[in-house]
């Protein structure tokens, strides 16, 4: 154990270590499966994520044991001053030498350093056991048996709009391509000329009163000319533009499904409840890598 080292950094260092056992292990499992082999392939990785699961669960687990009986020692300094034990069982204080400001500044860093490594320990501790982490692990399942995985879109109030237009780069032709500014204001001008199809959908969240017509004008123009967030309604209005089926898929809740009157490919996104410490995200969706070579050779 190095100096300073607490039990519970020494557990988040051996999980570092067993995660990047488990990542050796699982390249050795991959290159021991011909790249042609389609059906050993798809049982591989679920597999894998099933080892990845196991292990994180390991981990929360010895985590929590460590939390439940860890002992609580505090460290008593009363002004800098020791006792010492004279004969006859009297006690008188030594003063220590003034501190030099150099020093106190020395000791003022030292103990701002120790708390920003406390604070990332106990971070990823957090993370391992957050609501996030467990939402991504439970993502990851889902896809892998659809042969998926998330595709990473920007957290900048444009997600939805932009897995869109990720989703319509990958599986359509360049030509039926739309940006994500063209998205925007498509689905503003379908939501303005089919205002009876949303409008009752809408309210003030002050009054709790379905919006006035000034209100739903403003609400459209902000959906074609600000970053706001984009939810259910405009999917709705996107899938009657595209005239496609889109699907969202989540982590704890069935698969919502927009837009089944459409006969095109379906455009996958992934809903988030818990991404980025922001709230709720979209993301895209892409070939499992390992698929993806498969399918090559």
């Amino acid at each position: 154990m190095e100096e300073g080292e607490t039990a519970e950094e020494l557990l988040i260092k051996q999980h570092r270590k067993e995660k990047k056992d488990l990542q050796a292990k699982i390249q050795g499992m991959k290159n021991a499966v011909p790249k042609n082999d389609k059906k050993r392939r798809k049982q591989l990785t679920e597999e894998i994520a099933k080892l990845e699961t196991d292990l994180n669960q390991k981990h929360e687990e010895e985590l929590k044991q460590l939390k439940s009986t860890a002992d609580t020692k505090v460290e008593e300094v009363v002004n800098g001053v020791e006792t010492i034990q004279l004969e006859g069982g009297g006690q008188e204080e030594s003063k220590q030498p003034r501190v030099t400001k150099a020093q106190k500044r020395r000791d003022k860093k030292a103990a701002q350093e120790k708390e920003r490594e406390s604070r990332i320990a106990e971070a990823e501790v957090q993370n391992l056991q957050g609501v996030r982490h467990q939402e991504g692990l439970k993502l990851a399942q889902k896809l892998a048996q659809q042969q998926l995985q998330i595709k990473e879109i920007a957290s900048d109030g444009h997600c939805m709009y932009r897995a869109i237009e990720d989703q319509l780069a990958q599986r359509l032709k360049p030509a039926l391509n739309m940006s994500m500014k063209e998205l925007r204001s498509r689905t503003a001008e379908h939501m303005r000329n089919n205002a009876d199809d949303f409008l009752p959908f809408l309210t003030n969240p002050n009054t709790g009163d379905m919006f006035t017509t000034e209100e739903f004008e403003k609400y459209c123009s902000d959906v074609e000319h600000t970053a706001a967030w984009g939810g259910q309604l405009e999917l709705q209005a996107l899938s009657r533009v595209l005239k496609l089926p889109i699907e969202v898929i989540q982590a704890d809740s069935p698969t919502i499904r927009i837009g089944e009157e459409y006969d095109g490919e379906i455009l996958t996104l992934v809903y988030m409840h818990h991404a980025y410490g922001l709230g709720e995200h979209y993301n895209s969706v892409e070939r499992l890598k390992e698929a993806a070579s498969a399918d090559d050779n």
